[in-house]
């Protein structure tokens, strides 16, 4: 039985003093649920949200890492400086990295690869655009975007991954696949990983992150393949963020 998981993505958002408010309210309403829960905050918000959550069941997670592992690179992060700060996941390969800022397949893959060489999983974004799903082009995307990485580190490498299904369409905008239509692409992406490895497959863990808020987040999660949500705007309430980590 594949552990739920939802995270939130906090983007470029808060202060300092909000976004601690925030871990802690996140904190106070965690319960008995059993669910794993992330959030990925601004780099420069790391070390306290760190401090913050230390010893509870609340993770830490990057929105971003490096694809070298350190050298010139002015502005970037690397995988052994996120590990150094307790980071547990780092984001790759978020539509809006690929979208404004040129992460190209082959880039993931190498973010990919960096975040695990340090033990930070990767939590892999793919997704189609509006033009690609109306162009019945959804499924070679994402196959193009897994094949990626299984190109670079192997099938193997999923072992210790999360997938994020994100339809470009739907982030940011108010839309939201329907139920049904997020789980013909999830259960699309774990067929596809299931042609080359049936067992990790049925354990890797594959996630919504199009738009879900508490009203619709308890029918995505209770398809068979959506084992829980990538949160952008949501999360940066306590509650809200709370309300649809309690439907999983």
């Amino acid at each position: 039985m594949r552990q739920s998981l939802v995270i939130g993505n906090w983007k470029m958002n808060g202060t300092r003093a909000s976004v601690e408010l925030l871990a802690q309210g996140i904190m106070a309403g965690l319960g008995d649920n059993t669910a794993g829960i992330a959030v990925c905050a601004p780099y420069v918000y790391l070390p306290s949200i760190g401090e913050i959550i230390n010893g509870s069941r609340l993770a830490l997670g990057a929105q971003n890492v490096a694809d070298k592992a350190s050298g010139a690179y002015t502005g970037e992060v690397s995988a052994a400086m996120l590990a150094e700060f307790g980071c547990q996941y780092a984001l790759v390969g978020h539509s809006e990295r690929r979208s404004y800022y040129g992460d190209t397949d082959a880039s993931v893959a190498a973010r990919f690869c960096q975040a695990q060489s340090q033990n930070i999983i990767p939590v892999l974004c793919i997704g189609e655009t509006l033009e690609q799903r109306e162009q019945e082009q959804t499924f070679a995307v994402v196959d193009g975007q897994l094949d990626a990485v299984i190109e670079l580190a192997g099938i193997a490498a999923f072992n210790n991954a999360v997938i994020a299904y994100e339809p470009v369409w739907a982030i940011g905008t108010g839309k939201t696949a329907s139920d049904e239509q997020a789980q013909e692409v999830h259960q699309h992406i774990r067929q596809y990983i299931a042609a080359k490895d049936q067992t990790i497959a049925e354990k890797i863990q594959i996630l919504y992150g199009g738009s879900a808020k508490p009203d619709n987040a308890k029918g995505l999660f209770a398809m068979p393949d959506i084992d829980g949500g990538l949160i952008g705007g949501a999360s940066l309430d306590a509650e809200s963020f709370l309300k649809i980590y309690h439907s999983v």
